[in-house]
């Protein structure tokens, strides 16, 4: 064989061995982002919004509402959030599930500034779940959106999707001065460095609630499950329950003309509604 042709041969080899390993690496690089569209369809297939099932929801009367930030105690304490320290407060890095925060709305008069809890507003068309490239949160059949931390990578795209600002990145491995850790939840993980976290409206108290429902061989009722911020209320300014229920207060109260939702014209369907004040 002459040189010309052991050049060309070894020429052809070398192409065809490139073409296989581009698409090798082609298919290597597709796989994960195949498997996670599996994921997401089995996902969206198995959880959702029900018909006729549970939607829970919340109503926050501004007009009772002393932004003593009682909620945002009980919220930290239920959930096992830590406590901060100046420095992250100044870097905005301190989590609160819910918070007391200004809102401004317009009236006859111009503008008038109200103190209102800001939990996440369970959205029924979320903007965080359309970005999660791991489907570590979504919206399950009683139209919670949920968190699933292991398979969170921390990518904080629902963070920056969410726009009311209710999702947080959590920076720092978590610790409590002593003797505090031994107040934490048993029924509540605590949220490990590098994930993101959220307010679940207690879910844990759902739980154990149709738990205990279960065992005494009768129906989830109005009361049964509520949330730390809501019990914590000592002027009952949150209101909270099942939204699909005609009868609960709840329901009654979204109807209400004082009634109306934060940034509603996005599309979200925030499940948590205010009261303005009178």
């Amino acid at each position: 064989m002459s040189m010309d042709n052991q050049s060309q041969e070894k020429s052809s080899i070398l192409n065809k061995g490139c073409i296989n390993r581009k698409g090798f690496l082609k298919a290597a690089l597709l796989a994960p982002v195949l498997f996670v569209r599996k994921l997401r369809a089995a996902t969206d297939s198995a959880l959702g919004p029900e018909k006729g099932a549970r939607r829970w929801g919340m109503v926050i009367d501004l007009d009772r509402c002393t932004a003593c930030q009682s909620c945002v105690v009980a919220c930290s304490v239920e959930n096992n959030q830590m406590m901060g320290n100046p420095h992250e407060a100044a870097m905005g890095r301190v989590i609160r599930w819910i918070r007391v925060q200004s809102v401004e709305k317009k009236n006859a008069e111009g503008y008038r500034q109200s103190l209102a809890p800001m939990p996440c507003m369970q959205c029924d068309d979320p903007p965080c779940i359309k970005v999660c490239p791991t489907s570590a949160t979504f919206l399950d059949p009683e139209g919670i959106v949920g968190q699933v931390y292991p398979r969170c990578i921390g990518c904080r795209y629902c963070v920056n999707s969410c726009p009311y600002t209710s999702k947080f990145f959590n920076w720092d491995t978590p610790s409590w001065p002593k003797p505090m850790e031994e107040g934490q939840n048993p029924d509540v993980s605590v949220r490990y460095k590098g994930i993101v976290e959220k307010c679940l409206f207690c879910h844990q108290r759902l739980q154990r609630a149709k738990e205990k429902a279960a065992f005494e061989k009768r129906e989830l009722a109005e009361g049964d499950y509520i949330p730390a911020c809501a019990s914590s209320c000592p002027t009952r300014a949150i209101v909270f329950g099942d939204i699909n229920d005609p009868r609960s207060e709840v329901s009654k109260l979204s109807q209400s003309p004082r009634a109306y939702r934060l940034l509603e014209e996005l599309g979200t369907e925030p499940k948590v509604s205010y009261l303005r004040e009178e």
